[in-house]
């Protein structure tokens, strides 16, 4: 039987089909953490509220994969204010000045670019799945409603948007919580989670292993660290987390270059 006690509360906080009203959600659950070593469960309920602890963010993620061409490493650079309006460049490490992809929105519109092809895309933002509000489903069934929209399943995501990951990974497997560590300058609390079962086929394996770094003032992830047995397949670190950041006049501005090839 996993350590880890079912933890299902990642919509817990969702009181409409579209709660993104900063008035809907105006408060984490829990305003901060106590103990020196939390509760594996109080600590994925203060992850999940992380995005509601500030107001703008600049961050800056160094992400490194092992891929069977090698390692590739790339840099992420997030601008947010919330709701809604976020820029994302990702850029490969040792690329050329003119090699990036571009992800921003507006909390209406999200424009892509892919600088090395010379590719962009303007379309709405997606509504999200009706009736996941009902009081009937469990709370399994349900998903987090962030308050700004980041891209699906990247780094940036995972990072502030932890609910999903906590709730249908980590929550499957053993967690501990494995002591404190610095990142970015900041204090962070170590999670070790060993043979989740929600995971991706490669990785279902017994030595499997998933360590975190948790922001012990926001909850947002600061380090992810992925390995098979002594081999790391993945990591992700913030070089830079600079919460209720000043932002620049034009800090979203995004303008295609003439000669983009729009895909849609």
């Amino acid at each position: 039987m996993p350590a880890t006690p079912a933890w299902d509360r990642a919509a817990a906080l969702t009181l409409t089909a579209d709660a993104r009203p900063l008035a809907a959600r105006a408060r984490a659950e829990i305003a901060a953490l106590r103990e020196e070593s939390p509760a594996i469960a109080d600590l994925f309920t203060f992850m999940r509220d992380a995005e509601l602890r500030f107001a703008t963010l600049r961050m800056r993620i160094d992400v490194r994969t092992a891929t069977t061409q090698g390692e590739r490493a790339e840099v992420v650079e997030l601008t947010l204010r919330h709701p809604g309006e976020v820029k994302i460049l990702t850029m490969p490490v040792g690329g050329g000045t003119g090699e990036y992809d571009a992800w921003v929105s507006d909390g209406e519109t999200i424009r892509t670019y892919t600088a090395s092809r010379k590719l962009g895309t303007k379309r709405p933002v997606r509504k999200g799945i009706r009736g996941l509000d009902d009081n009937d489903l469990p709370g399994t069934a349900k998903v987090y409603i962030p308050r700004t929209d980041l891209p699906a399943e990247s780094i940036p995501d995972l990072f502030l948007h932890p609910a999903g990951f906590c709730q249908n990974v980590l929550a499957t497997g053993d967690c501990v919580v494995a002591g404190m560590t610095s990142v970015a300058g900041r204090e962070a609390i170590v999670i070790e989670c060993t043979n989740p079962r929600t995971i991706e086929r490669v990785a279902d394996r017994p030595d499997y292993l998933i360590r975190l770094a948790v922001d012990r003032t926001d909850g947002v992830i600061l380090r992810l660290e992925e390995s098979m047995g002594d081999h790391v397949t993945r990591t992700a670190e913030a070089t830079s987390y600079v919460a209720d950041a000043a932002l620049a006049t034009g800090a979203f501005a995004f303008n295609f270059p003439a000669d983009t090839t729009f895909i849609y």
